[in-house]
């Protein structure tokens, strides 16, 4: 028997927290968590380069709130201050958004060059030069005709294919909403065809939205399903793992599950992202009290993938208690880190089946 199905034996005779050096005794967990752990100096913080975009998508959280009345500062040189006062406070990783960036690739170059561990959250309609080598997050609501009724744009997902598709920058998001889910497998095979990247996202709903999109329980369970059966079915070409269908799709939001470590909603400024967050707007200011991955969501709706790739990676305590919740882990970070960071390849999941969150069983 192995060393840790010797240790199991122990454990279901000893019934309690697993030692750390327990759970590494496993070398593909040992491995993969030496793999991980290399990345643990990241340290985020968010930019909005533009206020303005070529398509408007319904459910658009950029479009509520204040930050989309900030007036634009496209001054390359202000721009190029503020990444290096960035890294100078011990920022290391830079995600620029806002309503679309492809618009602005002057700006999009400059913190390129001055900070250039990041990625740039984009609707893939304008072309991003190779020469700013940030991964590149291609925003997927569906087939082309989803894409013209809720965004706007003609043959969206076509023009996406055309400009990224075997970028090794890129890696297509596609984002489940109730009514979207028997169209994620014609996507995934059409992005297979033309060798991309899928990863999942889920509809959060913005404060005070009141369309159609938001999910229920009905299209969790389906999201969850379909999720599952494509990670099956492309390997290859699907970043994801049983440990992301499980936080996203869960009844319970990330909030509830993890408890959200971004400003808007922790009030520490000790340690992590309560001390290091910010979310600048596109006049380089910055309000500590609406500071979020994802500003102006519904925090109890929020399964955004963007949120749990820090929210749920910050939990080690809360997942270095058993080897299968640990495994999980393991594969939701080496997820995170194959989504988010360029040149970072994602190895086999550890677990294949779901397990539910710390503390939570597993239910829709």
């Amino acid at each position: 028997m192995s060393k840790l199905g010797d240790l199991r034996r122990v454990r279901e005779a000893r019934p309690g927290k697993w030692k750390f050096s327990e759970l590494l005794a496993d070398a593909a967990v040992r491995e993969r968590w030496e793999k991980v752990r290399k990345y643990f100096f990241m340290r985020e913080s968010t930019y909005d380069v533009s206020n303005r975009c070529n398509i408007r998508c319904e459910g658009c959280y950029y479009y509520e709130g204040d930050k989309q009345f900030a007036p634009e500062n496209q001054d390359p040189s202000a721009w190029r201050a503020l990444m290096q006062a960035e890294k100078a406070r011990g920022i290391t990783y830079v995600v620029l958004a806002g309503a679309e960036p492809g618009l602005v690739p002057d700006l999009c170059q400059v913190c390129y060059d001055e900070l250039p561990l990041g990625c740039i959250a984009t609707n893939g309609v304008r072309r991003i030069p190779d020469s700013v080598g940030y991964k590149l997050h291609i925003s997927v609501w569906g087939d082309d005709e989803t894409s013209r009724r809720l965004r706007g744009a003609k043959d969206l997902l076509s023009r996406q294919m055309d400009n990224y598709a075997g970028d090794e920058r890129s890696v297509f998001v596609y984002t489940y909403t109730r009514h979207n889910v028997a169209e994620a497998r014609l996507v995934a095979e059409q992005l297979a065809k033309r060798g991309g990247k899928l990863t999942f996202n889920v509809f959060s709903s913005p404060m005070g939205y009141a369309g159609g999109l938001r999910h229920d329980a009905e299209s969790l369970l389906a999201m969850r399903a379909s999720m599952m059966e494509l990670l099956e079915a492309f390997p290859e070409h699907v970043l994801f793992s049983s440990a992301n269908a499980m936080a996203h799709s869960h009844a319970l939001g990330l909030h509830a599950l993890y408890e959200c470590s971004y400003p808007r909603c922790n009030p520490s400024t000790h340690i992590g992202l309560g001390r290091s967050f910010r979310q600048y707007r596109t006049d380089l200011s910055w309000d500590r009290d609406a500071a979020c991955c994802v500003p102006d969501t519904d925090c109890d709706d929020c399964r955004h993938y963007a949120a749990g790739s820090a929210v749920v990676t910050a939990r080690l305590h809360r997942h270095a208690t058993q080897p299968d919740i640990f495994r999980s882990w393991l594969d939701y970070v080496d997820t995170y880190l194959a989504v988010w960071v360029t040149g970072y390849e994602k190895g086999e999941n550890l677990n294949q089946h779901l397990v539910a969150p710390p503390g939570e069983v597993v239910r829709p």
